[in-house]
């Protein structure tokens, strides 16, 4: 991985790299033609790249990202008009200027950027990220912007504190879980884990606009005690959740129901719910 010393701009692309970028960012849709002429045109440029990262704008702010094991920093480099854009205009809708925005599972920060771009400087943004090497590169984009709502915080969410064993797909860096063992013993790593509610507490929330929780398939283990114990004033307005249906081990959707909660939006990744008031 290149290290993130050098300054914004210096892997700026350039020559044909430059044009795959333009190319691929501006497909007009997302049909199947498109896509796979996207993902003709990215492994070409990956190729080119031989392992150095690329220095864009995205949603309004600047990143460094790096396209070769994490899903989601291909997306956002190659084709960000595709990378969860329902969600990103719910969000958009529904935040305000002094919103409380909770980015669980942060990746690399295109979540927490987006807010931070689309809110301003009195929003107030946790961006939680456990992977030591995920969480440089998120600390890094988020140096890069003159927000200042932003706060990263390098540890697991869960249903426990203290040190758990969080497992990643060497495939896709982006794609850990406390839940799912990875592809071999190298892919598990200890990390600290604290609760959702501990977590609020201990930054002095009094409130949430919104959560995006993408933990693959443990997100039941944070929602059902955060739900249970937290008073009704904590509970997010908004949630957008990474659909782990298959790997949870509660009706998360029942739950969120019964707490007042309905499904809005349903994508190919989540699902989303909001708290009638």
């Amino acid at each position: 991985m290149t290290q993130t010393t050098h300054p914004f701009g210096t892997y700026a692309p350039a020559g044909l790299v430059r044009w795959i970028v333009s190319r691929t960012e501006r497909l007009p849709d997302e049909s199947w033609r498109a896509r796979r002429l996207a993902l003709l045109l990215r492994r070409c440029a990956i190729r080119l790249l031989r392992g150095q990262p690329l220095d864009v704008e995205r949603y309004g702010a600047r990143m460094r990202l790096h396209p070769y094991n994490n899903n989601c920093e291909k997306k956002v480099l190659f084709t960000p008009q595709f990378f969860d854009p329902l969600e990103r205009r719910i969000l958009a809708e529904r935040i305000g200027p002094d919103c409380v925005f909770l980015d669980i599972g942060a990746n690399v920060g295109a979540y927490a950027l987006f807010v931070a771009a689309a809110a301003g400087p009195r929003a107030r943004i946790l961006a939680v990220e456990p992977q030591p090497d995920i969480f440089d590169k998120l600390t890094f984009n988020i140096a890069q912007n003159p927000f200042g709502s932003i706060k990263a915080v390098a540890c697991a969410v869960a249903d426990k504190a203290g040190e758990m064993t969080l497992f990643v797909d060497p495939r896709n860096r982006g794609e850990s879980s406390l839940k799912v063992v990875g592809t071999n013993e190298g892919a598990a790593i200890r990390v600290p884990a604290v609760p959702l509610l501990d977590l609020v507490r201990g930054e002095g929330l009094t409130r949430i606009d919104a959560i995006k929780l993408d933990v693959e398939g443990a997100e039941d283990l944070i929602l059902e005690p955060f739900l249970r114990q937290a008073p009704p004033v904590l509970h997010p307005r908004l949630l957008v959740v990474e659909d782990g249906t298959d790997l949870w081990q509660t009706d998360l959707a029942a739950l969120l129901t019964h707490h007042g909660y309905r499904c809005i939006a349903k994508t190919r990744l989540n699902l989303i719910f909001e708290r009638e008031e």
